[in-house]
């Protein structure tokens, strides 16, 4: 039996209704990204408006005592905007937490956005590299990522790098989100140009050197070079609870060739202290940038310490993250007292540059000053529960929680049993005591 060619009965537009749906399809995808523009932008406007005129008291006190002293209220600097285009960025005369809000005008009017890259001075155009012209592409904002991470002392890599991120996340979500994290962000980290930066400070009598992450691998790798061993260690609030009533502890800190900082509460005691801290340069996020150059001008490595396989992980996991990394040993931290001579003539045996121990605070700090005419020449660091991390044991906070400096909360749900007490009671006696020191008691003074 002969079928009818089937017949398909064109639109009122004359074209198959598949066709039809189609291109229909295709006109709502390139109408997307300028939907989601006009509901950014939308939320900006709004947003500027009403911080606007919430504080148009406070506005109009400052434009009259302004002008009552002769003076201008506002500064006026020129910037690099959207495509490219220079605007005058706004901000009040002097400095202060408040000296910033005039920018809100500037989002107001199409400038700028609430959330986005740097605003860039004239003279920084020429240092953008080619890869990241394309933050031009879309309007400078009053936070971004890379601002968020700064804020608090998160190693966020090189800017133009970072806020690439921003280029192909950005949504009316994600601005929101970064919004959100950025009210916490402030009242921890506060001003970004509060306080000095001074090249050292000392907290219960430990001196914590302050500097980048990049300063930091620096001198680990130019130590590594050395005809000595060097030793470095890591102090967070609980590192710092031990050592003030630590004597031993102390001292082998005090002892330490350098110290860094580790963590929101140091973050936060610099504050106190009339300090700004330059990095949160913990040991978690050093860690892979050491790999890095370790990988590239071959420095050999030795992980010491962990439970039985984790440091063979971590080791694993790094050498196939970074090709050529020369890790010339592994041992776990679990061996008998009788069999530590071994051990350590071991570790000296492979020959590495800079061993990592991992037995935990106060044990690998004084492990090392009772050793450290034994251990190969180089550097000798302890680095806590970093193998864990990166051999997949224990899973590291999301970048959000560390941004709004919550780490600690993180790491208390995944084991609270044993971290409840460091966090919930440590943290709080180790500000006061911080406080306490401001005031001249407890060891060491206040010094800055």
């Amino acid at each position: 039996m002969s079928r009818e060619p089937s017949v398909e009965i064109a639109g009122p537009l004359g074209r198959p209704p598949r066709t039809r749906r189609a291109a229909t399809l295709r006109a709502l995808a390139a109408l997307a990204p300028l939907v989601a523009e006009a509901a950014t932008r939308s939320v900006d406007v709004i947003v500027s408006a009403l911080v606007l005129l919430l504080c148009s008291p406070f506005l109009a006190l400052v434009g009259l005592s302004a002008r009552l002293r002769g003076r201008s209220a506002l500064r006026r600097e020129r910037v690099l905007g959207r495509f490219q285009k220079p605007f005058h960025l706004l901000g009040f005369s002097g400095a202060g937490p408040l000296c910033g809000l005039p920018m809100f005008w500037n989002v107001l009017v199409g400038d700028m956005a609430l959330v986005g890259p740097r605003p860039l001075a004239l003279e920084e155009r020429d240092a953008v590299p080619v890869a990241a012209m394309e933050r031009f592409s879309v309007r400078p904002g009053l936070t971004s990522t890379y601002r968020l991470g700064a804020g608090v002392g998160i190693y966020s890599g090189e800017e133009f790098e970072s806020d690439r991120e921003y280029y192909y996340e950005e949504s009316l979500k994600s601005d929101l989100g970064v919004l959100a994290r950025s009210v916490a962000n402030r009242a921890l980290s506060g001003s970004s140009t509060a306080g000095t930066a001074v090249g050292r400070f000392q907290i219960f009598g430990v001196e914590i050197a302050n500097l980048s992450m990049e300063e930091a691998v620096d001198w680990i790798v130019e130590r590594a070079r050395a005809s000595r061993t060097s030793r470095l260690a890591f102090v967070n609030p609980d590192c710092l609870n031990l050592a003030y009533r630590n004597p031993e502890y102390r001292g082998a800190l005090r002892d330490c060739d350098l110290v860094l900082p580790d963590g929101i509460g140091v973050h936060l005691a610099c504050r106190m202290l009339g300090t700004r801290l330059l990095a949160n340069t913990n040991g978690t996020d050093l860690f892979p940038l050491l790999c890095e150059r370790a990988a590239l001008e071959t420095v050999p490595l030795y992980f010491l310490g962990a439970r039985e396989g984790i440091a063979q992980g971590a080791a694993e996991a790094m050498q196939k993250r970074y090709p050529g990394l020369p890790i010339v040993g592994t041992q776990h931290g679990y061996f008998p007292e009788a069999e530590e001579a071994a051990v350590v003539d071991a570790v000296a045996d492979a020959e590495p540059k800079v061993v990592l121990v991992a037995f935990g605070a106060p044990r690998q700090d004084t492990w090392i000053a009772d050793r450290i005419d034994r251990l190969p020449a180089g550097v000798a660091m302890g680095v806590g529960g970093l193998f864990d991390y990166y051999s997949g044991r224990i899973e590291r906070a999301p970048r959000w929680v560390r941004e709004v400096g919550m780490e600690w909360a993180w790491r208390v749900l995944q084991e609270p049993g044993r971290l409840w007490r460091r966090y919930l009671v440590g943290n709080p006696l180790f500000l006061w005591r911080v406080w306490m020191q401001t005031l001249g008691r407890g060891p060491g003074a206040c010094n800055v």
